[in-house]
C-alpha cells in the first residue's frame, strides 16, 4: 500500500477532513477538525480541497515513514517537525520521498496541527466524510486514533509543485501559556441568566480543566449565575456554543459535541475564534468578550478574503 506508515505511537492522532454535515437532525455528529481553519489551510497548501482527510495531531505527532512521493503540509501548533532529522517549516509545502521519515520534537506552541497529503489520505467513507468521531467509533481508521503499525493509502498523490516557496502562508499567532479572548455573540440563551452572571461570563478569566476533549472544553472559574437553574429543553448545539449547566462552570462545545443537549447556552464563540480554542490546552486561561452578531460575520468575512486572497497567489 503506497502512503504513510505510522512508526510510533501518540498522544491523539485522527483521520480528520471538513466534517460530516447535513446528518445533525438524525443524530449524528459533525465530528472534523477541532481547528477547521488550520486544517483547511494545510489543505489548501497541498492542493486539496477543505474536504479532503488529512491528520490531526495533538500535543505531538508520531514518527511517520512515507511510501510513496507525495506533497505535504503542516498547520497549526508548532511540534518541532523534522524529515530525517532534519528541521522543516510549517506552514509550507514540502516534497517528501518514499522511506523518508517524518519526526517532531515535541509541543513548542499550540495544542492541535494539521498534516496534509496532496490527493488526501484513503479511508472509506462513513456517511459521507472520513472524519474520526472518537465517542462513537466511526469514520476514519477503524473510528480510533492511530497506532504504531497502521499505514494508510493516498487518494492521488500529487506531482511535485513547480515552484516550492512559494506555497507558504504566515502562521497565525498563537497564544501558547496566555490568556486568549474569544469574542462571542450572547444567547441563545442568555435570558435564562441573571445580569449579574453575564458580567461574570464576560468580566472573568476561566481556565481550561483537564478534564476537555473533542467533545468540550470543560472551564473554571467564577460561578456565571442561572435565573433559577441551568435546565432546558434539549436543544441543537453548534461548534462553539458555551453551555453553563447548574455547575454554573462554562463548557465550549467543540467538534466531536453531541448534536443536541438540555443545557442553556449563554453565548457562542464566533467562528473566526475556533482556532484560538482548538489551540489552548489544560491550564491555560480563556476571556470571553461580547460581540454583535454583525461584527462576527465581519470578522469572518476578512477570514475568508483573506484565504481567497492566498489562493490567487498559487
Amino acid at each position: 500500500m503506497g502512503g504513510i506508515r505510522i512508526l510510533t505511537d501518540s498522544p491523539m492522532t485522527t483521520v480528520q477532513d471538513a466534517g460530516r454535515y447535513g446528518m445533525q437532525g438524525v443524530g449524528v455528529p459533525v465530528s472534523g477538525p477541532a481547528d477547521p481553519d488550520a486544517h483547511a489551510l494545510a489543505q489548501l497548501l497541498v492542493g486539496n480541497d477543505a474536504r479532503a482527510a488529512g491528520l490531526e495531531l495533538t500535543l505531538t505527532g508520531p514518527a511517520i515513514e512515507f511510501l510513496q512521493d507525495n506533497n505535504v503540509a503542516i498547520t497549526g501548533g508548532d511540534f518541532g517537525p523534522r524529515l530525517d532529522g532534519t528541521p522543516i517549516s510549517c506552514y509550507r509545502v514540502l516534497r517528501v520521498h518514499r522511506g523518508q521519515v517524518l519526526s517532531f520534537d515535541g509541543r513548542r506552541s499550540g495544542f492541535r496541527a494539521y498534516l496534509a497529503f496532496s490527493g488526501g489520505l484513503d479511508v472509506p467513507l462513513t456517511m459521507g466524510s472520513r472524519a474520526t468521531h472518537l465517542p462513537s467509533g466511526m469514520g476514519g481508521l477503524e473510528g480510533r486514533k492511530l497506532r504504531r503499525g497502521d499505514e494508510l493509502g493516498f487518494l492521488c498523490p500529487g506531482a511535485p509543485f513547480p515552484i516550492y516557496p512559494c506555497r507558504a502562508a504566515v502562521p497565525p499567532r498563537i497564544d501558547s501559556g496566555g490568556t486568549s479572548v474569544l469574542r462571542v455573540v450572547l444567547g441563545p440563551q442568555a435570558n435564562r441568566f441573571t445580569p449579574a452572571g453575564i458580567q461574570t461570563f464576560l468580566t472573568s478569566a476561566y481556565q481550561v480543566l483537564s478534564q476537555s476533549d473533542r467533545m468540550g472544553y470543560r472551564l473554571q472559574g467564577e460561578r456565571i449565575e442561572h435565573v433559577s437553574d441551568g435546565n432546558i429543553l434539549s436543544d441543537g448545539i453548534p461548534f462553539g456554543a458555551v453551555q453553563v449547566p447548574d455547575s454554573g462552570q462554562p463548557i465550549i462545545m467543540l467538534a466531536d459535541r453531541q448534536t443536541t443537549g438540555g443545557y442553556a447556552k449563554i453565548a457562542c464563540v464566533i467562528s473566526a475564534d475556533y482556532s484560538k480554542i482548538a489551540q489552548k490546552m489544560a491550564g491555560e486561561w480563556i476571556r470571553f468578550e461580547a460581540v454583535s452578531v454583525e461584527c462576527a460575520q465581519q470578522l469572518r468575512r476578512e477570514q475568508l478574503q483573506r484565504i481567497e486572497t492566498l489562493k490567487s497567489y498559487f
